[in-house]
């Protein structure tokens, strides 16, 4: 890449922060808030996606297990991606699709929080897993891309970064992710 292309590129990121800041804020904070409560209440975060997202849903969780920015007692969050016995024996005996949905039923208690990440907003196993979610009372969060899919449908809160670039939709849901450690740990 040329310095102009990594110039565009970075403006292209830049710009879908900035949308997001101006149409995007009051979910953020409805989604930190909804956590926070959850997690003063002792209640769990279970949280999902797949690839990128996957990842994503792993940082996240270590952020609120270990620590963010300082040190504070251990949040009560979950990767729902991590066990690979549980998630191959749940493709396995019953489909990929039910992946997260399966786990959800296992772990999941009223008051809880479902997160799910996902750029499209179609992947089936996060469908389903905030169906499962929704029916046993957890408080369903979805941080999508595009138009936000079937799952920002789904969702109790949804906060949508209206991006088509994979990249770029994950670049600013990193950013959206690190705000809700902000708000859980109180910061700012």
């Amino acid at each position: 890449m040329t310095e102009s292309e990594i110039s565009a590129r970075l403006k292209l990121t830049a710009a879908a922060h900035e949308r997001l800041a101006a149409d995007g804020v009051a979910a953020i904070v409805a989604g930190g808030d909804a956590m926070r409560t959850a997690l003063e209440h002792g209640h769990s975060i279970l949280v999902f996606g797949n690839g990128g997202s996957a990842a994503d849903a792993q940082h996240f969780a270590a952020e609120l297990v270990v620590r963010y920015e300082q040190d504070r007692p251990a949040r009560s969050a979950i990767a729902l991606t991590t066990d690979p016995s549980v998630l191959t024996a749940a493709a396995n005996d019953r489909g990929f699709e039910q992946v997260f949905a399966r786990q959800i039923e296992a772990l999941g208690r009223p008051g809880d929080i479902a997160l799910a990440i996902t750029t499209s907003g179609r992947s089936p196993n996060i469908v389903r897993g905030l169906e499962a979610a929704n029916a046993r009372g957890l408080v369903s969060i979805a941080l999508t891309g595009r138009d936000g899919g079937e799952a920002g449908l789904l969702a109790t809160i949804h906060v949508n970064v209206p991006e088509a670039r994979t990249a770029v939709a994950q670049e600013v849901h990193t950013t959206v992710l690190h705000l809700w450690c902000e708000v859980i740990d109180g910061e700012g």
